[in-house]
């Protein structure tokens, strides 16, 4: 499926797509034959890989860990300690590509349902709260795990697109509109497909990339903050949680069919300019020794921006 990327700048990727297919974690071998290769789910060589998704080590090992009540760490902090706890480890699994009606991830999702209830409420559309990167999140592996028509999920669908109109501004961005949070609210809100987007929905999603392309750049970060650029911006990195990096926000811009974006081609062609000669990028994971272990050595981390890599300019 054709996301936006001309002709021009794509590039056969057959040799490193096979290099993806050799990698250790099924979750990439999966994702590249089905996403990479365009083979269907019930290709066998695919469907062998995404059921291996579960027993193999990074999911095995987040899955291990889950309480039977469907929480990790603590019952009641589900977002400390970063980033072990339940909401990410709920993140990582939808980022692992397992399969939605995992029953960890079904206990998970129905968790998360139950104890944000009481604190929806205190986010209505337009309340600035900040915490939207959280929220889009949370829509993210809600929706993955199917939650698409809980009223819980409806409610935050309308906080997200409110905060798109405001362009998240946030207090820890000192009440500034802030990039990250937009870029999450985005990522949230990707999943819900298109024919069942109010027009609301869609107006505020056009707001967001707007400010995203129109009103800045995506390559010099000129977004509003009043400290220096974070480091992981201009880094290629996996995997990444509330942060966002120039790759992390291309894979979010081509859900919507924006890569042909005159902004977006800038940074996608930023980003042809850091593969290698061995025809793959080099990967950064500034947070794995505070997570699980999905990113034990050097290839690991490359194999993941690899594969996003080749989604966004293919």
């Amino acid at each position: 499926m054709d996301h936006g990327v001309p002709i021009s700048k794509k590039t056969n990727y057959q040799q490193t797509i096979a290099w993806l297919q050799n990698a250790r974690t099924p979750s990439i071998r999966y994702m590249a034959l089905t996403q990479l290769r365009g083979l269907p789910e019930s290709n066998p060589e695919a469907s062998a890989a995404r059921r291996l998704i579960a027993t193999t080590n990074p999911a095995r090992e987040i899955l291990q860990e889950q309480n039977p009540e469907g929480w990790w760490i603590h019952k009641r902090h589900y977002y400390s300690p970063k980033y072990r706890s339940t909401h990410w480890s709920m993140l990582l699994l939808s980022e692992l590509a397992l399969d939605p009606q995992h029953p960890s991830l079904q206990m998970g999702a129905d968790y998360m349902l139950a104890k944000m209830e009481k604190e929806i409420p205190d986010y209505r559309p337009g309340k600035e709260t900040g915490l939207c990167c959280f929220w889009g999140n949370w829509l993210r592996y809600e929706l993955y795990s199917g939650r698409q028509e809980d009223e819980r999920v409806q409610q935050v669908v309308e906080i997200l697109g409110a905060d798109l109109i405001r362009q998240s501004r946030c207090p820890y961005n000192y009440g500034l509109p802030c990039a990250w949070g937009v870029i999450r609210d985005l990522y949230g809100l990707a999943l819900i497909p298109e024919a069942r987007r109010s027009a609301e929905l869609n107006s505020a999603i056009q707001k967001g990339i707007h400010f995203l392309l129109d009103e800045f750049d995506l390559t010099s970060a000129n977004y509003p903050y009043r400290s220096k650029i974070h480091p992981v911006w201009l880094r290629v990195n996996f995997p990444l949680f509330y942060q966002s990096d120039i790759l992390f926000t291309l894979r979010v811009l081509r859900e919507y069919r924006a890569l042909h974006h005159p902004s977006a081609q800038k940074a996608l062609n930023w980003l042809i300019n850091r593969r290698n000669l061995a025809g793959i990028w080099r990967g950064s994971s500034p947070f794995a020794k505070r997570t699980w272990p999905f990113t034990t050595t050097p290839d690991d981390a490359n194999h993941w921006v690899t594969l996003h890599a080749i989604q966004v300019l293919s």
